[in-house]
């Protein structure tokens, strides 16, 4: 495949030479905004940029009719607005809080413990993330969708930054020197706890995860996640 990666800072060199490794030639490398002239005709375009310019990354690939794998958290308020791009354009979006195959083993874990917490009243539940000190977006991604499956899966209606109150999930966000992404979820009681943890040595996996996901979405139509990608 011809892959352009927008936002081209560590991961998006840890993609770069993961792309090569697997036999990809990457034929942008953008810290600029993309457009028809520096996007050169990739087949794939993966986004790893900020939230500030993810929104207008992204239109502009979809409008270029180039599939986009998107990786920026922070943006999402305006992710209904992508979808319909993508359909409009009949262009594939796959957007993933995490590319991880660990973390999205952990999603499809923290939904199945979810069901199986969500008849008992003796435990709540709350949620840590921590990440590097460069992170500009508090709760992370990752910790949003493990969120939502809790959500989903029990008596919790909405979740909010730190203490749980009544039927708010509560996710305490840190921030500490380089680490890549820990997420916890505890599920406490007067007598117990019960918890279930992922922790990132390096930005490597997500990176693996982005690239095997640009190379499922060639020549599909639609909205996908790493569910579609993984067949979880």
């Amino acid at each position: 495949m011809k892959i352009a990666i927008v936002g081209y800072g560590k991961m998006g060199k840890i993609i770069d030479e993961i792309s090569q490794s697997r036999g990809h030639e990457v034929v942008a490398r953008l810290k600029e905004t993309p457009n028809a002239e520096n996007l050169n005709n990739a087949d794939v375009a993966i986004e790893f940029s900020n939230p500030e310019v993810a929104f207008e990354n992204i239109k502009t690939c979809l409008e270029n009719k180039i599939p986009v794998i998107c990786g920026t958290t922070g943006w999402l308020d305006k992710k209904p607005e992508i979808e319909k791009l993508a359909l409009e354009n009949n262009t594939p979006f796959l957007y993933g809080s995490n590319f991880s195959l660990g973390v999205n083993l952990f999603f499809a874990l923290n939904e199945n413990l979810a069901k199986l917490m969500s008849n008992t009243n003796e435990y709540s539940v709350q949620l840590e993330e921590i990440h590097h000190i460069h992170k500009k977006d508090a709760p992370s991604g990752t910790a949003i969708s493990i969120a939502e499956g809790i959500i989903e899966n029990s008596k919790y209606e909405a979740w909010k930054l730190d203490e749980t109150k009544d039927k708010e999930l509560g996710i305490f966000a840190i921030r500490e020197d380089e680490v890549p992404g820990t997420h916890s979820v505890f599920y406490r009681s007067e007598v117990d706890e019960i918890e279930i943890k992922h922790t990132a040595f390096n930005r490597n996996g997500f990176a693996l995860g982005a690239v095997i996901a640009a190379e499922w979405i060639v020549d599909k139509k639609g909205i996908f996640s790493m569910k579609d990608v993984l067949g979880l």
